[in-house]
């Protein structure tokens, strides 16, 4: 990446993420003059040498120190690959990491980062509610490794989450804090600086508590979790980075003493990206600020319609926070826009949220978020159907709570279309 850091200037001024997005850590003249960066499809690399095949196998395996002016090089897909490793430097632009990890999914991401950095006997303190995929490996698989796993509620205190910390018989073992701001799907904030204190007050000289931020839901555009003291930042690429519905990836950002390892335990358990997944990445980035800032205009239309209806109970939407509300200053400080996430509450429970959804013509019926398209589903039956009844109230989700990906169509059309499901409830 450092080779490529000269491209960020232009007359001593640093160029804007979404400007780099075209060219950074590409030069045409590697491919024929090629604008793009074409799809290395390929799974191993030719060396010019067995000399240099020797040089890159130690440096990929750790043994021996990086020379000062040695990059590595290119071995087998697996390790790494051209599409992945522009990739890769392009994503640290918007979070301002040193490094990052591309992977075929945004579990993989997740599984991939917990696994490497927690051992048996440690604590992850997490968040709730989270994704329904992080929320059954949390639940199911993690403690399958002697792991210990306690949860509070978004929009919990300092004194709530230490509370929770202290009866869970293992503060001494906490080795991990994560987080998913904003929650999925009541659009809960949790305070990133906050849970960052705990991480650090509970860090030792041989024991270092990291903070992960799942940043998904806002993205890299409009919250940047490095910035506010997390230690690594993970992404379901397949939502807005993608943001075309056709691409499944994850992403995991952070510094080099921490990436490094988990491309290492990537390359071991094979959870990487392929090129292709790659090259589809690198085209959505190129448009990844313009489709974001279209779906938070859109959201905005949305939100307040909702917000006037006489069929809506209630509606979760950031753009919405007022100052007496204790997320409002949270807000204020740890995001830069409300994002194109909508959960609402309609009149009525499951019947009624049924018959709304089965109504809809431009929005469509289906999990995910973040794409091109608006997106429409009910939470308790759907991303969130493995967790108990109890739990899901616990966590704020109801049977009338259905959640809403706007994407780039017009608002006005998005509206006609709530408006006329409405009517058919």
């Amino acid at each position: 990446m450092e080779k490529h850091k000269e491209k960020a200037y232009i007359e001593g001024k640093h160029l804007h993420p979404e400007s780099l997005m075209m060219s950074y850590g590409y030069e045409p003249e590697w491919s024929e003059g090629a604008i793009k960066c074409p799809i290395f499809q390929t799974s191993t690399f030719v060396f010019k040498s067995a000399e240099e095949g020797k040089a890159f196998f130690e440096l990929a395996y750790g043994l021996r120190e990086k020379g000062p002016d040695e990059t590595p090089g290119l071995i087998y897909s697996r390790i790494n690959n051209p599409d992945l490793e522009i990739l890769e430097d392009r994503l640290t632009l918007w979070d301002d990491a040193e490094a990052c990890a591309v992977f075929e999914s945004g579990m993989a991401a997740i599984a991939t980062t917990l696994l490497q950095c927690l051992e048996p006997g440690d604590l992850i303190l997490h968040s709730d509610p989270l994704y329904g995929g992080t929320e059954f490996l949390l639940a199911n698989i993690i403690p399958r490794y002697g792991i210990h796993v306690a949860g509070f509620a978004a929009g919990s205190r300092r004194g709530e989450i230490e509370e929770i910390l202290g009866a869970s018989g293992h503060a001494g073992r906490l080795k991990m804090i994560l987080i998913e701001t904003p929650a999925n799907p009541t659009n809960t904030l949790v305070d990133i600086r906050m849970c960052a204190d705990i991480a650090r007050q509970c860090s030792t000289e041989g024991r270092r508590v990291v903070l992960v931020v799942d940043n998904t839901f806002l993205g890299p555009v409009w919250q940047h979790p490095m910035k506010h003291g997390a230690d690594l930042v993970v992404y379901s690429a397949t939502k807005y980075i993608g943001g075309h519905s056709d691409v499944i990836a994850g992403v995991t950002l952070g510094s080099q003493e921490l990436i490094n390892p988990i491309k290492t335990f990537r390359s071991v358990i094979g959870s990487m990206a392929g090129p292709w997944t790659g090259w589809l990445l690198l085209r959505s980035l190129e448009t990844l600020k313009l489709r974001m800032t279209c779906q938070v205009k859109n959201a905005q239309y949305v939100a307040n319609y909702l917000q006037n209806s006489p069929h809506v109970d209630r509606v979760y939407y950031l753009g919405h926070l007022t100052e007496d509300d204790p997320q409002y200053e949270i807000y204020r400080r740890q995001c830069l826009a409300p994002g194109g996430m909508i959960a609402f509450d309609i009149h009525g429970g499951e019947k009624e949220a049924f018959r709304f959804l089965n109504s809809l013509k431009l929005f469509s019926l289906a999990v995910s978020l973040g794409g091109t398209e608006s997106l429409a589903e009910h939470p308790a039956t759907m991303t969130h159907a493995d967790i108990s009844t109890a739990e899901q109230r616990r966590m704020g989700i109801s049977d009338k709570m259905i959640r809403l990906s706007v994407g780039v169509e017009n608002p006005e059309d998005l509206i006609v279309d709530l408006e006329q499901a409405f009517k058919a409830v």
